[in-house]
């Protein structure tokens, strides 16, 4: 037991502390975009599943490979927070709550929102590339795939799942989340289970330019006549 909690303080325990420490000073204002997007998801998915909504919710969030780039590009924001007709919105609604509650308090919320929107974006085009390649290339997809309407906030949160765990140096959890969308893609197959492969795929990106820029700022503060403050790692307080 006691090997277990070791294993699990190293693992969490700069990230508990973080998140426990905000929400102990500030409460749910620690946490103000992700509560909006919880709201706004909900109020989406009230007005999708009326007969006044359902042709609204689809016209300014729904994205198909099929339609129109720049079309799909403006509507890929709101995408993340229009819940998949076809999964129980709870699901949506807790993966908000959670993930993207814990990005905004270690992250700040703008760089949640980058990351969110960029693994998205990673998602959306890899669903073009892979149905023009077709489901005879190994990164392809079948014609029909173009017709599925492709929205939820799964891939932005698997994108920010990598992207905090590595942050915090939580690389078990970073493996897990992996090993998990490999297994899915593996025996599924599917749009959606490519689609988090792209996402995380975003994601490793941006935790890669992400050290490139605090290894520079290191070596910038270690020259002769720079300031030695904060010249440590910069990992991993950066919060709102």
């Amino acid at each position: 037991m006691n090997t277990l909690a070791r294993l699990a303080r190293r693992e969490w325990g700069p990230l508990f502390v973080t998140v426990r420490g905000a929400l102990e000073a500030r409460r749910l204002r620690a946490i103000p975009v992700t509560l909006g997007a919880v709201l706004l998801t909900a109020l989406l998915q009230f007005a999708q599943n009326r007969s006044w909504g359902y042709r609204l919710v689809q016209d300014i969030g729904s994205v198909r490979a099929d339609e129109p780039l720049g079309l799909a590009l403006l509507r890929t924001p709101l995408s993340l927070f229009v819940p998949a007709l076809d999964l129980p919105v709870w699901g949506a609604l807790i993966q908000i709550l959670v993930v993207f509650g814990i990005a905004e308090i270690c992250l700040g919320w703008w760089r949640m929102l980058v990351i969110a929107y960029a693994a998205t974006l990673a998602g959306t085009l890899y669903a073009r590339i892979a149905v023009m390649l077709g489901p005879d290339h190994p990164l392809g997809l079948p014609a029909t795939d173009a017709r599925i309407v492709d929205t939820g906030p799964s891939a932005a949160v698997v994108g920010l799942a990598i992207f905090v765990a590595w942050r915090y140096r939580a690389y078990g959890t970073a493996a897990v989340v992996i090993v998990s969308m490999a297994v899915e893609v593996t025996v599924k197959g599917n749009l959606a289970g490519r689609e988090h492969i792209a996402a995380l795929a975003a994601a490793l990106v941006l935790c890669g330019i992400s050290a490139l820029r605090h290894r520079r700022r290191r070596r910038r503060h270690r020259r002769p006549g720079g300031s030695r403050a904060g010249s440590g790692s910069g990992f991993p307080p950066i919060m709102s």
